[in-house]
């Protein structure tokens, strides 16, 4: 058998991924916008801003990154092909119209008053919990779907909570729901994942990324780091070699100016745990800090909206082995570290916190002093199917002391979100399926909600 240098393995790649390149404008901190392209050219582009053109900078070059500890046995695992280019340009302040060739790239706007929310959009594929979900199925997994009907809403801004990529290992032999699927953490894995089904989206609007807990190093860091996330790419920082991945799964939070005395703090938790975390564990270390600068960014606004992908706040459900539906609190490892500060867990300032990785849509309101919480990892990934309760069960919290006082939810619905401005502080909620047909409709006022439905049939 032929031995297949990096160089032959890059150049097949690349042959698989012709017509590939993809533009797209990312937020990053304080509400700059970042171009971006992916794309099969040796060199970076020209982008033209209004009447003056500059060269794109070069982000990443490709690269065939060699096999490094993941989720996954070695087995099961492969080293990571990205065969294209990622260029990036800084947009400047005031552009009117930037574009890449015929491509006109959306740009932010003074203030955002449509919002689409999305999360856990990828396909998944993982040995470990014997889950293969019918990535060739658009009814069973309709991202493409729910990305298309997202851009006919026409938003100002589209916020993803996280966990875009979800092709881990190999589809088995004999399934045709995902036969021919790639896998893997590299590029054409992103590419089924992410930026074909994401393609109509990616070009209405401007994005903010937040990173999910598929993101990490020992899963798709790699390709988060390469283009997705808003920050510098730094060596050491790229998740390519664990033993930095003390840095590469580590990020401060940043705002996002939403216009109006309102903005978005993204907040990355990509590498919580479920469970408390220890008084040794960086986690623990990490996680007051973020607490700590998350608190001074909400004073730089009177409505505080917080992105990041796991529930602090939220409902998770199970059945027993006798078949009884039982509850799960939000992600303790945040609460823990958090609560060491506060006890109410947030900063006071918070008005709302957007998540994911519950793969159900989902709001919860409470009479006590904490923010509302709306879950939307509904948009892709396969459902989960244990409906959360429309009445809880008496003393049922998602954390110590968060006093329950309405709550919403649709199980095993795919969908997304949007989120219209009507107030200094209000805005108004819609919940819709894969065709924008909205399934309930909630009412955000400050820290506060309350939905039409208590549970979407």
């Amino acid at each position: 058998m032929r031995r297949l240098t990096l160089a032959s393995l890059i150049l097949l790649a690349s042959a698989g991924a012709a017509q590939a390149g993809t533009a797209f404008v990312v937020l990053g901190e304080n509400g700059k916008p970042v171009a971006r392209l992916v794309t099969a050219d040796a060199h970076c582009p020209l982008i033209r801003f209004d009447a003056r053109e500059v060269r794109m900078d070069v982000r990443a070059r490709p690269a065939l990154l060699p096999l490094r500890p993941t989720g996954s046995s070695p087995a099961d695992s492969k080293p990571s092909v990205f065969p294209l280019l990622t260029c990036e340009k800084n947009i400047p302040s005031g552009t009117r119209r930037a574009m890449i060739g015929d491509l006109l790239l959306p740009l932010p706007a003074r203030e955002f008053k449509r919002i689409v929310v999305i999360g856990d959009t990828g396909c998944r594929l993982k040995k470990a919990d014997g889950a293969y979900q019918a990535c060739n199925d658009e009814s069973l997994y309709p991202f493409a779907r729910v990305a298309a009907a997202a851009a006919n809403w026409k938003p100002d801004l589209v916020v993803h909570v996280g966990d875009y990529h979800y092709r881990e290992n190999a589809c088995p032999e004999g399934n045709p729901g995902c036969a021919g699927s790639p896998w893997g953490y590299g590029w054409d894995a992103w590419q089924a994942d992410f930026f074909t089904p994401g393609a109509t989206l990616l070009k209405a609007a401007p994005w903010v990324m937040v990173r999910g807990n598929h993101e990490s190093c020992a899963r798709a860091g790699q390709g988060w780091w390469r283009m997705m996330d808003s920050r510098p790419l730094l060596a050491g920082r790229d998740c390519n070699d664990a033993a930095n991945d003390d840095r590469g799964d580590f990020s401060d939070p940043y705002a996002v100016p939403l216009g109006g005395g309102a903005q978005l703090i993204v907040m990355d938790t990509s590498n919580t745990l479920n469970g408390a975390l220890t008084q040794g564990d960086i986690r623990r270390i990490k996680y007051r800090d973020l607490y700590k600068k998350l608190e001074t960014l909400s004073r730089q606004a009177d409505f505080n909206i917080v992105a990041n992908h796991h529930p602090i706040l939220g409902f998770g459900a199970y059945r027993d082995k006798q078949g009884r539906v039982n509850l799960y609190p939000g992600n303790q490892g945040i609460q823990s570290a958090f609560s060491a500060i506060n006890p109410l867990i947030l900063p006071p300032r918070i008005d709302v916190l957007l998540s994911g990785h519950v793969h159900a849509w989902q709001e919860v309101s409470f009479s006590s002093p904490h923010p509302t919480q709306f879950v939307a990892g509904f948009s892709g990934t396969m459902e989960d199917l244990v409906p959360l309760p429309e009445q809880l069960p008496e003393g049922a919290a998602p954390a110590p002391g968060a006093m329950v006082e309405h709550m919403s939810s649709w199980v095993n619905g795919f969908g997304f979100m949007t989120m219209e401005r009507k107030g200094y502080r209000q805005w108004d909620v819609k919940v819709r399926d894969t065709e924008g047909k909205i399934r309930n409709t909630c009412a955000i006022d400050g820290n506060r909600s309350v939905c039409d439905l208590t549970q979407v049939k």
